[in-house]
């Protein structure tokens, strides 16, 4: 999960792009593959399953797997109203043990005492930060409470200058439906995507999948969901019902060694 005050977020790309000026509008479009990146960089090979983006000026985009949380700020300062959120929004993660890893874009310290208790429940958080981050013995002096925050973080992500470049580059228009694709072009793809995660997978992972799946009929939650994610950016469309069925059916074939003939058609 992704915890995004899109106010600091435009502050992080003023900070981070070399935009001669300041768009009228981010790029949300491009905003998961972006992070994912700036994951990547950081050592982290995580997925982002869905984004939080904290705002009081909500813009006209709708990208997938982003939840919009339209904040009222009026009567009271906008950085309380988003504090507060995002200071329950981690609360009820934490408590309901809704997801592992956790990134915030935000520099509000006051979230400190927030994500020490999401750490306390076995949540990982990562905070998104400048090149400043990679001078923590100068900020302790310059900015302490920015500091702390960062120091709170089990890991500070960075976010570079070429994901900058496309979050304030201007949105793409909606592209046009694209016709449908050939089955066994799909069913090829779907293969090619679930044999590079089976020989991504360490022999440990391996050995308790299988012991897992032989005695279900079906396939781990987590397992689905992060291989319709990846299948999802292979073909560069979600999948529909009965190719999710195959892709389920392969991952289990894959997984227990049942050979290519016994695949569904």
């Amino acid at each position: 999960m992704a915890l995004i005050d899109s106010n600091y977020m435009a502050w992080l790309l003023r900070q981070s792009s070399d935009a001669a000026a300041e768009p009228e509008t981010y790029n949300r479009m491009a905003l998961i593959p972006s992070l994912a990146q700036a994951l990547k960089g950081a050592g982290l090979g995580l997925d982002i399953q869905r984004v939080y983006w904290y705002t009081d000026n909500p813009d006209t985009q709708f990208p997938h797997d982003q939840i919009v949380r339209q904040l009222d700020a009026a009567g009271g300062e906008p950085g309380d109203v988003v504090f507060q959120a995002m200071s329950s929004d981690i609360a009820r993660l934490a408590q309901h043990h809704a997801c592992e890893h956790l990134l915030v874009a935000s520099d509000d310290d006051r979230l400190t005492a927030a994500i020490d208790d999401a750490q306390l429940h076995g949540i990982s958080v990562y905070l998104l930060a400048d090149e400043s981050a990679r001078h923590m013995d100068q900020l302790v002096t310059e900015d302490p409470a920015w500091c702390r925050l960062l120091a709170q973080a089990d890991r500070r992500v960075l976010l570079l200058p070429q994901a900058a470049r496309e979050l304030t580059a201007s949105p793409r228009a909606p592209a046009a439906p694209v016709a449908p694709q050939d089955p066994e072009v799909v069913r090829t793809k779907l293969l090619e995507v679930v044999t590079q995660w089976w020989d991504d997978e360490p022999e440990d992972l391996r050995e308790d999948l299988r012991d897992e799946l032989r005695g279900s009929h079906g396939i781990p939650q987590e397992v689905d969901r992060h291989m319709l994610l990846r299948v999802r950016r292979a073909l560069d469309r979600p999948l529909s019902f009965p190719e999710k069925k195959i892709l389920r059916e392969m991952v289990r074939t894959t997984v227990l060694g049942i050979t290519e003939e016994s695949m569904p058609v």
